[in-house]
């Protein structure tokens, strides 16, 4: 049953000094545009409005949530900060003989909910301030960059390594429930073979590297092998919860091992995995390989993220992609959503990445204004007196700010790795950032 308010004060805060009874500063101004109503909205669809156990507050869980992304904090320390904080307690609506929610309740309604409530909610927030007038689409940036997953850098070995454990590990645990299979135990093989492949790359030779290529193939058939004893254990008809649960689990892990030998088997070949299909964790199947360019880091392995902020630097658009889709396909959906929401923007900018032979008149069309965006390859004359005229420069050079915006979302909003799984999870994980970005921007422009 969804409860969107709690308790409202109590004796004992009544007998606090003044000074202690109100919020002061930013979270004063946070507070006050949470007091929203509109915000309860998205929840209803998730809670029944009648029957089943009360929720927490949704009031109290909005701002819990507010906390843990400003302060880059995990679940718990948000509530323990929060139990000790009369500040905190009385931002979150949690009077002081009350108990601060815990922090797997918190989890629970964050996954149960999933990417359609945060969406929805900053769909809200963006709509308010619409209304009040905050929202300039005078001029919006577009730019791209890379979520990256929560998994070590992947490889060959490693995965096959550590599948040819976990199976091991699955099988031993059905074997204790009573289930009768038969396997062995590889994982001491898999690991002393992995171990070998770093003594053979130090020699940093041809030689070394053909080595490896070999080692790699024999932990495939080490994966294979396990792969058929698990196949056989898959077979067997389990009426306890527990057992089904973990032959669930097996058989996915089953299939994603598969995948990982067909990887490794076609690198020994001397090929190379599809990117686009690449399978780097398995426990984060969503992930994928992204090259953007960059000289510390040419690969990094995670989600394709696209941000699109105004002059005020609020966010009216974000969105989470797996693999690493053209920009030129990602422009035109967000300026949609956009124009849906608001209407036009005046003018729009990005980097020559997003140009295409069709940009220009397909936002033209939607009804924006000006496109600035730099053309691909040798430009004409006359197309270079429009690169060189001083308006579209000024709009270049306002556009490479917005890498600074994602370089802040990054920094202060944990846009840097995400610690949910999936492309469900990134959702999550990062619209909270942008609903929390976007309350301070907000609490900004009201000043």
């Amino acid at each position: 049953m969804l409860r969107t308010v709690g308790p409202q004060g109590s004796l004992f805060e009544l007998l606090l000094p003044a000074g202690m009874r109100v919020l002061s500063g930013e979270l004063a101004a946070v507070d006050r545009l949470l007091d929203d109503e509109r915000f309860f909205g998205p929840f209803r669809a998730f809670f029944d409005p009648t029957e089943g156990r009360p929720s927490i507050p949704i009031e109290t869980y909005l701002r819990l949530m507010f906390l843990k992304y400003r302060y880059d904090v995990g679940y718990e320390r948000v509530c323990a900060l929060v139990t000790d904080s009369i500040t905190w307690r009385r931002f979150c609506r949690v009077g002081l003989e009350a108990s601060v929610p815990d922090e797997s309740t918190i989890r629970k309604i964050t996954r149960r909910c999933g990417p359609e409530l945060i969406d929805a909610l900053n769909s809200q927030l963006l709509d308010a301030a619409g209304q009040r007038g905050q929202v300039d689409l005078e001029r919006v940036r577009i730019d791209t960059t890379v979520v990256e997953a929560d998994i070590k850098y992947p490889t060959d070995s490693g995965l096959l390594t550590a599948a040819t454990g976990r199976i091991a590990s699955r099988l031993r645990r059905l074997a204790r429930l009573g289930v009768k299979v038969t396997f062995t135990d590889r994982t001491a093989d898999a690991q002393a073979y992995q171990h070998s492949i770093g003594a053979w790359l130090r020699r940093r030779t041809d030689e070394a590297k053909t080595e490896v290529l070999t080692i790699t193939g024999r932990l495939a058939e080490l994966a294979e092998a396990s792969v058929a004893e698990a196949s056989k254990a898959l077979r067997y008809k389990a009426r306890r919860r527990r057992v089904r649960r973990l032959l669930d689990e097996l058989a996915v892990l089953v299939e994603r091992t598969v995948q990982v030998i067909a990887q490794a088997r076609t690198r020994v070949e001397g090929g190379q995995p599809d990117g686009a299909t690449r399978l780097v964790s398995l426990h984060e199947p969503d992930a994928r390989p992204i090259r953007k360019g960059r000289l510390g880091r040419p690969v990094e392995f995670g989600y394709k993220a696209q941000v699109v902020d105004t002059v005020d630097g609020i966010i009216v658009d974000h969105s989470l992609h797996i693999g690493n889709p053209s920009d030129t396909d990602l422009i035109r959906p967000a300026i949609e959503r956009i124009v849906d929401q608001f209407g036009a923007p005046a003018a729009v900018t990005a980097d020559r990445g997003y140009w295409d032979a069709r940009i220009e008149a397909d936002l033209t069309a939607a009804g924006v204004t000006t496109v600035v965006i730099p053309r691909t390859g040798k430009a004409s004359q006359a197309r270079a007196a429009i690169e060189h005229a001083d308006t579209f420069v000024a709009m270049v050079k306002w556009r490479t700010g917005s890498e600074g915006r994602i370089s802040h979302l990054k920094r202060d909003w944990a846009w840097r790795r995400t610690r949910l799984r999936g492309h469900a999870g990134v959702r999550i994980w990062c619209g909270h950032g942008v609903f929390g970005h976007n309350l301070l921007k907000l609490t900004e422009l009201q000043r």
